[in-house]
């Protein structure tokens, strides 16, 4: 077992490992395990081949312990240096007296126990008795006090991954919705700002029509100038062509005078 925990240490200090896996090394007691493992959480020794747990170290940390599957007897009295322990499996061993157990009842934060295929759960009220011996115990064997079955590790995981990832949705749903509206508010906006720009520029083209009819260019305005002096040539025509016929008509009219004295 000593081997085993060295190389499960994978180089690390004792008071950095949080969890130890020494399953199937063969030990009859405790090896390699002592007070340094502080930081320890989870500690496995599924069919080690354990008859005690004399030596078991304190660990103050621990939470759960795996002892499935050895020839455990006695020594549970051990466990008192794990407070915080809430799990512990002792089924597949040789607890035979009621006596043996009643060292668990130091253990405040256990919640789960399995003494299944142990001689002493063929004793009378043997579940009665455990859950009186241990008031924190909410499974014994897998079921509660009402004898409902205990969910499995696979269960809570599914459910509780279940809810989170439903949550996870409903967010990103949401933060959807608010970039939708997001998008409809921006591009609301910028077709407003078109709508406006293209009105001025409407306005902008008739200002410029109405400019362009109310001043006249230099070929109009030459125009007009040929037109006044053509008007002014006129009148100046017609007022010599009737200065010219009166002098005509009184040319003749001394004429026919004349005339008349001759004769």
């Amino acid at each position: 077992m000593e081997k085993r925990v060295a190389l499960e240490k994978r180089g690390l200090p004792d008071d950095q490992i949080t969890e130890l896996i020494l399953d199937n090394c063969r030990s009859t007691n405790i090896e390699g395990l002592t007070d340094s493992f502080t930081a320890l959480e989870v500690l496995s020794l599924i069919n080690v081949g354990l008859t005690s747990l004399k030596n078991f170290p304190k660990l103050p940390a621990l939470r759960k312990l795996e002892l499935s599957d050895n020839r455990i007897s006695n020594g549970v009295s051990h466990l008192a240096g794990s407070p915080k322990l809430t799990h512990l499996n002792l089924s597949g061993n040789r607890i035979k007296d009621f006596d043996e157990l009643k060292p668990l009842k130091e253990l405040e934060n256990l919640e789960v126990l399995d003494l299944f295929n142990n001689e002493v759960t063929a004793t009378e009220n043997y579940r009665d008795k455990i859950f009186e011996l241990i008031p924190s115990l909410k499974y014994l064997d897998g079921f509660d006090r009402e004898d409902t079955e205990a969910p499995s590790d696979e269960e809570d995981e599914a459910n509780g991954g279940g809810d989170d990832d439903d949550e996870d949705v409903e967010l990103d749903d949401s933060s959807d919705y608010d970039e939708e509206d997001d998008n409809d508010i921006s591009l609301a906006d910028v077709y407003n700002d078109n709508l406006e720009e293209d009105g001025s520029d409407w306005n902008e083209e008739d200002g410029e029509g109405d400019d362009d009819v109310d001043e006249p260019t230099d070929d109009e305005e030459h125009d007009g100038e040929g037109d006044s002096d053509g008007e002014a040539a006129g009148g100046e025509g017609a007022e010599e062509k009737a200065s010219s016929d009166a002098e005509d008509a009184e040319a003749r009219g001394k004429k026919r005078k004349l005339d008349g004295n001759d004769g």
